[in-house]
């Protein structure tokens, strides 16, 4: 039996560990130190939560689904016909089209080229 000190994701661990069959194991010399404790790992900070920016009233527009925003078609302050596309949604390697829900004027986009969305997330809002 050999006996070693492994440690894990910042766990250490005692292990005797057994040699089955095969060649014999060399000797091996006595280590001259102790061992030495494992050094305690650093809390991780959480990230900070991204402030949400406040959503106008009007007609919002939500993400179908999670993706990427590809492509933001409008700016605040454009106006907008029902059906117009706004923006372009990257989910499940497919370009999905997020199409205006009214007539009216884009007051708010919330979110830019490359940004990640979740399901429900408020994209923009027309009124």
């Amino acid at each position: 039996m050999r006996n070693f000190n492994i440690t894990v994701n910042g766990t250490a661990y005692q292990v005797s560990v057994e040699e089955v069959g095969g060649m014999p194991a060399a000797p091996v010399a006595a280590p001259v130190a102790a061992p030495v404790a494992a050094p305690a790992a650093a809390p991780v900070a959480a990230p900070a939560p991204v402030a949400a920016a406040p959503v106008a009233a009007g007609n919002t527009v939500n993400s179908p689904m999670p993706g990427t925003i590809l492509d933001v078609r409008v700016s605040e302050g454009a106006a907008v016909k029902k059906g117009d596309v706004l923006l372009i949604l990257e989910a499940m390697k497919m370009e999905n089209e997020i199409m205006s829900p009214a007539d009216g004027t884009v007051k708010q986009v919330l979110v830019g080229k490359g940004a990640s969305v979740n399901s429900g997330d408020v994209l923009a809002v027309i009124g």
